[in-house]
Formats: C-alpha cells, structure tokens, sequence
C-alpha cells in the first residue's frame, strides 16, 4: 500500500507558510526513482522572515516566554515533542525510509532515537538553572563573582540527509533546551520528516518563532542564512567542502560555527579475534545505513597472517546481506539517496579498478533490482594508500581493505587520513586495545565493536571531520554563552585615583 507523503509548507512563526518565490523541489523515492511529493523551495527571503520571526521569539515579553524561562518550562515543551514523536513512530519511520532510502527497521530505531534526544535534553534544560550563579573563587576578598550561562540567540542548523529527523533532531533539542531559537534548514534530499517535526511543533503549541524550518537549495537557503548578520551560530552537519564554504561565510561577521564534516574512519583488526564477530562488526560498521556514514569505518587494516581467512569470511557476510525496497521486512541494506550519489558511488569503484585494487565482492547494482539507486555492498582489497578509495570519503556501501604486521604500522595506518572522526579496533588484548584508542586521531574510538551512539556521550571529530562536540552536556553547551558577573563587595573606597574631596 503506497504511504502518501503529506504536501507541506514552510515553517515560519508557528505557521505553515508557502515560500515567497513559490517554489518548490520534487521528492524522489530512492528505491523506485518515481516522484512521490514536493517539498517547499525556501530563497532568502523566506530566510529573513524566519529569521525576524526567531528575533521576534526571543525578545517576546522581555525574553521570559522562553530564553529567559526557567528551564521547566522549556523541558514540557521537549518532552511533549518527544511523546507526540513517539506517538507517530510507525508513520514517521515509513517517511523516513520512503524519502532517505534506509531500511524500515534502522528509521524505526532512528525514531526511537530522536524520541530519547528530546526526553535527554529536557532533563538538561531542567539542571540549568541550578547551574547558574556558579560562584568562581577570587585571590581578592574584596570582590565576589559568578558565572551566568545565557542562550546564545538565533542558532542556524544545517543537517544532512543521512539520519534527517536524528541529525536535526541532534541539534534542535539542546538548542531550545538552551533557550536559542533555532532555524532549521534540512537537506533538500530528505526533509519530509523535518516537516513532520514542525507538524509535531504545531500540535504541540511550541511557542511561535522558537523553531522555524525551511527546507530548500543549499545555495539559495543555506547560504543566506550561514551569511545572515543576525544568526548568532551556525550548526552544521555535512561534507567538508559545504562545511569550509559556511566557516567562510560566518567568519565575515565573526559568527561561531560548529562543525560535524565528512569522515575515512579505520577499523583495526587484530590476529586474536573471533573472525565471525570481528566480521559482523567490519560489516556493520560500515554498511549501516546504505554505507551512508560520515563515521563509517571504511578502511579495513587487517592484520597480515588473518587477512585472507578473514576477508573470506567477510565476503560470505555482506554477501548475506538482504538488498531490498527498504520496507520490504527483513532490508538490511536500502537504496543510496539519489542518482547523483549513485553515480559517485559507481565511479569510486571503477577508479579503484582502474587503479589496480581487487574487487573481492559487490561493485555493481543487484541483479533483482532494476530500478532505484541500489549498489551491491562492496570490498575492495590490493589497495594502496595512494589510491583514492583509501583517501577519500565514499560515502556508500564501499569498504577498502589493507593489511598490517605490527601494531605500530596498524596505528601508522590507520592516521594515515585527512580525517579525524571515528576509528575502531578490534582486539581480544584489552590493554593493547586501550594503548591504541590513545594513539587513534580520532574524536570518537570504538573498541570490539563499530558505530555505537549514545545520546549521553559526545560526538565529534577532529582534522578536517570539523570541531566543536554534538550530544551529552557537550551538546547544550554549543548554545550558551558564558558571562562573568564581579561584584565590589567592600565598603572602603577603590582608593586608586587621589579623591578631589581631599585636594
């Protein structure tokens, strides 16, 4: 039965709002490659209204209907999103699949997902105001001081379409947790479930103003609003060449950016593994999600005297992966998002072809598929680092696979990228696996296992991956700005200047 994809407008100052220019961009279904739907085509003008209208929600009844609200009242209305999302879970999952192409089961669990970021932040936003007045100790006793965190203002998020509602969801939560108001500007890939959140912001009588979005062009929304003088921040999730341009764009008005970029993250795997678990663990981590992963650990560093009886091993795994219509039940590897990513994909394998790597499995389209972006998950071996399946991000269902003798040419390996996101090693010697998390250049390290997430732990990458940290009390703090507050406490005078009294 087909699942109809509701016909949405902006969301602007609470209300549904039809674009300015009246455009609007057509939904594809990655597994079908049919047209299912449109979404709004937002242009710079839609962002200044969004804009005035996020202004207009913070200054409203001198900032106490929400930035300067006690955190309860905050923390209801997150958790009132958070129950209506779980609410809508089954509805919400088969958009995200429909639009993003991800197994059903995986949107379900990203649903799930975005229901506990809610819930998580609600609670932070209640823990603020017992953080305020933080006393700071001072050599004089003359002075007293504390420090008062303050939402930081208008706050542009800018996600991608891998996880659509987890990725905006990662930052619309502890941005209202914060008191910011948040202007949202999704990929124009996957916005339907963005819509559904604003959906969700209406039944719930979020406050006008404190959560706008407008979906539409990178070029024609995004860059207005990363340029805009009166965003305060902007958050964004995405490719390091996106993110380079609006790190440009915010430093004309000295604007602080957090950063979430692209990743060409290593799993290690030593001699001393259960080859079946080691297996399933390269696979997830890097198949998951279609291969879509900025922290997919796509580069394979095998130790030399397994590679061959584990690579095996690997192939009869991933070549037991189900490829399907992503709500086919059982779908464990969907469509890539668009033509455009499909081709890319494709051309990836062909160079490394042509550069003389082995193609072990995959590298083409299903056979029983004929229609959608569907790739074959692929392992490349033979690879060199100089071939530029091992230097660049994929960003699909591709794995490249090296082989390593010792421990030190393993850590040498695996830093021998631009990036700096995720790594994992995979080791039955815990302390050996504990030395190695320590050398890794890498903001997050998975030991004997790829991939986890946890709402509670930070995420975040260093090198060109970006800067700044996502989730945790980490993430609440991308939203507030800290003031130092000194006070003069004692009743002599200053006594610096000569007083003219006594002239």
């Amino acid at each position: 039965m087909a699942i109809p994809i509701p016909t949405r407008q902006l969301f602007i100052d609470g209300e549904w709002r039809e674009p300015v220019l009246k455009k609007r961009i057509p939904i594809i279904n990655p597994a079908t490659e049919q047209i299912i739907g449109d979404i709004p085509a937002a242009t710079a003008e839609d962002v200044e209204l969004a804009v005035d209208a996020a202004r207009k929600a913070l200054a409203r009844n001198k900032g106490r209907d929400w930035a300067n609200a006690p955190g309860a009242v905050r923390a209801k209305y997150l958790r009132a999103i958070a129950a209506k999302i779980t609410e809508k879970k089954s509805e919400i999952a088969k958009l995200e699949a429909l639009d993003c192409g991800k197994p059903l089961d995986e949107a379900a669990w990203d649903i799930d997902d975005v229901a506990g970021c809610f819930e998580y932040y609600a609670d932070l936003a209640e823990g603020l105001d017992a953080k305020q007045k933080t006393p700071v100790s001072l050599p004089m006793d003359t002075f007293k001081s504390h420090v008062l965190k303050e939402p930081i203002g208008v706050v542009g998020l800018i996600t991608p379409w891998n996880y659509p509602m987890l990725m905006a969801t990662w930052k619309v939560a502890p941005a209202l947790a914060a008191g910011c108001a948040a202007i949202l500007k999704p990929s124009e890939l996957a916005s339907v479930t963005c819509l559904e959140l604003a959906q969700v912001c209406r039944e719930v009588s979020l406050p006008p103003g404190v959560l706008n979005i407008l979906t539409g062009l990178g070029h024609e929304a995004g860059a207005p609003l990363a340029s805009h003088p009166h965003v305060d921040k902007i958050a964004f999730t995405g490719s390091t060449i996106t993110g380079s341009k609006i790190m440009t764009a915010a430093a004309q008005v000295v604007k602080p950016v957090t950063l979430e970029l692209g990743g060409k993250s290593p799993i290690v795997i030593f001699e001393d593994v259960d080859l079946d678990k080691a297996a399933e663990w390269t696979a997830f981590g890097c198949f998951w999600t279609n291969g879509q992963i900025c922290s997919a650990t796509s580069r394979l560093i095998v130790h030399e005297r397994i590679a061959a009886e584990f690579l095996d091993r690997l192939v009869k795994w991933t070549k037991n992966i189900k490829i399907s219509d992503p709500l086919e039940e059982g779908c464990r590897l969907g469509p890539v998002v668009s033509g455009g990513q499909y081709e890319k994909v494709l051309k990836f394998i062909d160079t490394a072809r042509s550069e003389g790597a082995s193609i072990l499995c995959g590298g083409a389209r299903p056979e029983h598929l004929k229609k959608g972006f569907f790739i074959q998950p692929t392992i490349i071996s033979a690879v060199t680092t100089s071939m530029q399946i091992w230097r660049e991000e994929v960003f699909g269902p591709v794995l490249c696979a090296k082989t390593f003798s010792t421990e030190d040419e393993a850590i040498e390996l695996a830093n021998d990228t631009q990036y700096g996101l995720g790594a994992a090693v995979i080791s039955n010697d815990l302390e050996r696996c504990d030395r190695i998390s320590k050398a890794l250049q890498a903001g997050i390290v998975w030991i004997n296992c790829s991939q986890p997430c946890f709402t509670q732990a930070p995420w975040g990458g260093n090198k060109r991956s970006g800067f700044g940290r996502e989730l945790g009390e980490w993430g609440i703090e991308n939203y507030l700005t800290v003031k130092q507050v000194t006070e003069y406490i004692s009743d002599e005078p200053w006594g610096w200047y000569q007083s003219p009294s006594k002239l």
